[in-house]
C-alpha cells in the first residue's frame, strides 16, 4: 500500500447512549471526543441506535395485526363493491 492515502484505520469506541454499552471495534472514522479504556485513549463515537438498543433486536418490537388492516380496507370499500344498476 502506498503511505499517505489510505485512512488511519485503528480502534475506536462506539458507546450505545439509549443504554450505555461500551464496545471497541476497528474503524477509520474520525472524531474529536475520546475516552479512556484499560489505560489506553481512544477515539470516541456516540451511537443513537445499535443492536442492543434496536427494537427489532431486543424484541420490544410491536407487530401490526395484518388482520385489522384488511378488515379496515374491506369496511372502507365496501360500499363501492354493491351491485351498480346496468344502463339500458
Amino acid at each position: 500500500m502506498r503511505d499517505e492515502i489510505h485512512p488511519n484505520y485503528r480502534d475506536v469506541v462506539f458507546v450505545d447512549l439509549q443504554t450505555g454499552n461500551k464496545f471497541i471495534t476497528r474503524s477509520t472514522l474520525n472524531s474529536r471526543e475520546t475516552i479512556e479504556l484499560d489505560g489506553k485513549t481512544y477515539p470516541l463515537f456516540k451511537c443513537d441506535v445499535t443492536s442492543e438498543s434496536h427494537p427489532f433486536y431486543t424484541g420490544a418490537q410491536t407487530r401490526i395485526v395484518e388482520t385489522g388492516r384488511v378488515e379496515k380496507f374491506r369496511a372502507r370499500f365496501a360500499r363501492t363493491t354493491g351491485t351498480k344498476k346496468a344502463s339500458a
